[in-house]
């Protein structure tokens, strides 16, 4: 699987957040579809992306290409080893050092990040790109109280002095609605729960109202109840600064109460991508509609619950095939070998597929 290939990169929000620089509501509170405007505010084209292992080269991502437009919410969605994380790295210029990055564009502010020096990328993380991760308890310093973490970034990517910037701390965590603010601002990471440290984690994300956030998984290990809390504030809050937002995941549920858009991702390919309410009406790839049929609902059984045959194909093979699903896909036809079309199936659905649905 190519996330076990691949390291996750959670320790190194810190490292991000502090370098010095030189539920979206629920459904029937959401517009059917998010403004879409003139130029997104992120724009990846073409994304490939490879890691060196001692087993081979890793072709990790292949020609990704999507958008994300301001005040927009979209979800990158597949199982485990998709590529959903390693597409947030790249953006983001945390890649592992096995890591590179050998095609493509992300195009942000009219800049592409991917052309940009280390100094220069750090000017823009913790201001105007900003990233929740998945275990706020490797991401967050165990040994600073979490007030001073949040001010840490007030002061250097928010301007705040640091007379001012406890306060404006402590305002933050009245925003992402932590209980008595002023005391849990003097505690530790080890003295707070899962929901509350991811809370501290949103706090610092956002503390510098980023035009950008990237959220991956942030729900994970949280009960459904702290699940929805979290999602509540990404949204209430991303809504307030007009802020695009990238959000990982692989429930397909959250992704469809959230986000305006979902990307679907296999093995590296974005197979197909739409508005929510479109894709789970009317998915196209049959990949999609395998992972729609995966999804458990209200009052299934496990018996109910259908399931993908196969695995994801060795990233390590000169050879992979066009399709990288082919080898599971019951619709596979002789024309599959040939490189992937990226079908239009309106404006804002396309797919990537010889024989869709």
């Amino acid at each position: 699987m190519v996330d076990r290939a691949v390291p996750r990169r959670d320790a190194d929000a810190r490292r991000l957040l502090l370098q010095p620089a030189g539920r979206r509501p629920a459904r029937h509170h959401r517009p059917a579809e998010a403004h879409v405007t003139a130029v997104p505010a992120l724009a990846v084209e073409n994304l490939s992306v490879e890691f060196r292992t001692r087993s081979g080269v890793v072709k990790v991502l292949d020609q990704v290409s999507f958008s994300v437009d301001k005040g927009e919410t979209v979800a990158l969605v597949g199982e485990s080893g998709s590529g959903k994380s390693v597409t947030a790295f790249a953006v983001m210029g945390i890649l592992d050092p096995a890591g590179r990055v050998t095609s493509g564009k992300a195009t942000f502010g009219g800049t592409d990040l991917l052309a940009l020096s280390e100094r220069d990328l750090a000017e823009q993380r913790g201001r105007e790109l900003s990233m929740i991760f998945q275990n706020p308890r490797t991401a967050l310093n165990p040994i600073r109280k979490v007030g001073k973490q949040i001010a840490d970034v007030l002061v250097r990517h928010g301007g705040a002095t640091r007379n001012d910037a406890p306060r404006a701390a402590i305002e933050m965590l009245k925003k992402v609605r932590i209980p008595d603010p002023e005391r849990r601002a003097e505690a530790y990471p080890f003295e707070l729960s899962g929901g509350m440290c991811q809370r501290i984690m949103i706090a610092i994300a956002l503390a510098c109202r980023p035009a950008l956030l990237i959220a991956d998984e942030p729900t994970t290990g949280l009960d459904v109840t702290t699940q929805a809390v979290i999602m509540d504030l990404i949204g209430e809050l991303g809504r307030e600064a007009g802020m695009a937002t990238i959000f990982i995941t692989h429930d397909l549920a959250l992704a469809a109460e959230y986000c305006d858009r979902i990307v679907v991702m296999h093995a590296g390919h974005i197979v197909e991508a739409a508005p929510g309410r479109e894709l789970f009406a009317a998915p196209r790839h049959p990949y999609s509609a395998k992972l729609l049929a995966a999804t458990p609902g209200e009052t299934a059984s496990l018996a109910e619950l259908a399931s993908i045959p196969g695995g994801l194909p060795d990233l390590r093979r000169a050879d992979l095939p066009a399709c990288r699903y082919s080898s599971r896909c019951e619709r596979r036809i002789e024309t599959c070998t040939q490189p992937l079309p990226h079908r239009a199936i309106n404006a804002r659905h396309t797919v990537a597929c010889w024989n869709p649905l």
